[in-house]
């Protein structure tokens, strides 16, 4: 019998551990696990919305892989201490001779796979593994010396060019597998997917395949063509929203590639900007494997952080995690993640400047805060993000680029739409206005916290005798 392990992979199509754990089986039949790990999500600040999320997806996996034959074993375990010997047993419940499984890229999940390679292996049982979860594996996209890339633009079209000398297709789903001689009573799982006092907001991220292929194939038919105007405007529906599918899986970056060939009317799509995010997804996880400390929450350019000098006052920090700075639109992201474990992409940069460069604290307690609230939580691009708003990341921009949180509103919320769906008070104010301290003080808001242009001085200045 062959294992399949699922992790953050919960899908049936594209999925390579799957796939070839079906082919040419002999007729044994395929059995798969997945691992429910509390303490584990709580060391790597999973979101109570993403590890519900992630549940309610393994749910509806569940139900796909029945259609195949394929039960669904979970085991748990607190940590990933545990997973080895949880593994073993099972594998010899069960009589499996291999597992299969795809790679994921974070040092936490290395390490885990490591010793769960070994133990296996010295118990006479083949492990076979697959770089699935990007579409070309880290190391493959190198230099002409060799050496991996250290800014995307050079990243993105060396990337491009050996996509093209391959054209990686997405893998269809497997056939149906033999029923394997299993009593119903060994396999009596129910997905505990219904957390109590934790809202994963289902009417915004509905789980499935099918929920995530469908709102894939919506946006290509209606929102890719204009992504690259529209992407920046955090007031109107104008990104795939599918980043929570793909942070679990539930659709790969293969498919959404695949996809847009088949269905855009758009010539040039393979030089669009939505594929361009894709490739950032990419640039990412490559970082993680190439530059091991980047996993350890070091900075990718460790001299510029020498030169800054971090402050940390709590109830600056509270007004930042709360949404209650004073700065509409800043406020508006942060309420806008505090109640959908969401955040547009404009804003998070906004947010995240915001707290690196004006209130001078600590990338790592933003990230942190992030990965802790977020239902699309990724480590990888999390941590790539916040380094390059603090300017100590891959490609970051200089320190001395800071966002302006009024002048950010008027370019990208004209009219204060964004603002007004989550600070109410401001509806029918513009983005100007919404930042007078004045007015906003009269429809009670609190009083900013910071002087922009003070903080913005300070926060220069700091840095260059830093």
């Amino acid at each position: 019998m062959r294992l399949v392990w699922f992790r953050n992979d919960l899908r049936t199509g594209d999925h390579s551990a799957l796939y070839s754990a079906c082919s040419n089986n002999r007729g044994e039949g395929v059995l798969a696990v997945a691992a429910i790990t509390p303490e584990q999500w709580l060391l790597q600040d999973e979101s109570k919305s993403r590890v519900q999320f992630w549940l309610a997806n393994l749910k509806s996996l569940q139900e796909q892989l029945n259609t195949l034959n394929i039960p669904l074993k979970l085991i748990y375990a607190a940590s990933n201490d545990e997973l080895p010997d949880k593994l073993l047993e099972l594998i010899r419940q069960f009589n499996v001779s291999e597992l299969h499984y795809n790679r994921e890229y974070p040092e936490y999940e290395q390490v885990r796979d490591k010793k769960v390679w070994r133990c296996l292996k010295h118990n006479g049982v083949s492990c076979y593994h697959y770089d699935c979860d990007v579409v070309l594996p880290p190391g493959s996209v190198l230099n002409q010396k060799g050496e991996p890339y250290k800014v995307f633009t050079p990243f993105s079209r060396a990337w491009r060019n050996h996509y093209l000398q391959q054209v990686p297709e997405a893998l269809p789903v497997p056939k149906k597998q033999p029923t394997l001689a299993i009593k119903s009573d060994q396999i009596p799982e129910t997905i505990p997917y219904q957390q109590k006092g934790v809202d994963w907001q289902q009417h915004l991220w509905p789980a499935g395949e099918e929920q995530a292929t469908s709102r894939l194939l919506k946006f290509v038919a209606k929102k890719f063509p204009e992504y690259k105007e529209q992407r920046d405007l955090p007031g109107i529906s104008g990104t795939s929203s599918l980043s929570p599918y793909l942070s679990v899986g539930v659709i790969s970056t293969r498919q959404c590639l695949q996809a847009i060939n088949s269905y855009s009317q758009d010539p040039d799509w393979f030089g669009s900007q939505w594929v361009t995010e894709l490739i950032w997804r990419e640039f990412h996880r490559h970082l993680l494997v190439l530059f091991p400390e980047m996993n350890r929450w070091q900075p990718f350019k460790p001299e510029v952080e020498e030169k800054i000098s971090w402050q940390y006052r709590e109830e600056l920090f509270e007004a930042w995690c709360k949404g209650e700075t004073g700065f509409a639109i800043v406020d508006a992201g942060m309420k806008q993640l505090n109640t959908t474990g969401w955040m547009h992409n404009r804003v998070r940069m906004i947010t995240a400047s915001f707290l690196t460069k004006l209130l001078r604290h600590d990338w790592r307690l933003g990230a942190r805060y992030f990965m802790q609230n977020l239902i699309d939580g990724d480590f990888a691009s999390n941590l790539g993000g916040w380094q390059w708003s603090a300017s100590v990341g891959a490609d970051a921009a200089p320190y001395f680029r800071i966002f302006n949180p009024m002048r950010q509103a008027e370019r990208f919320d004209t009219d204060g739409q964004y603002t007004s769906i989550w600070v109410p008070e401001l509806t029918g104010l513009n983005a100007v206005k919404q930042h007078d301290p004045l007015i906003s003080q009269e429809k009670g808001r609190p009083n900013p916290v910071i002087d922009y242009a003070v903080a913005r001085e300070m926060s220069i200045s700091s840095f260059n005798n830093g």
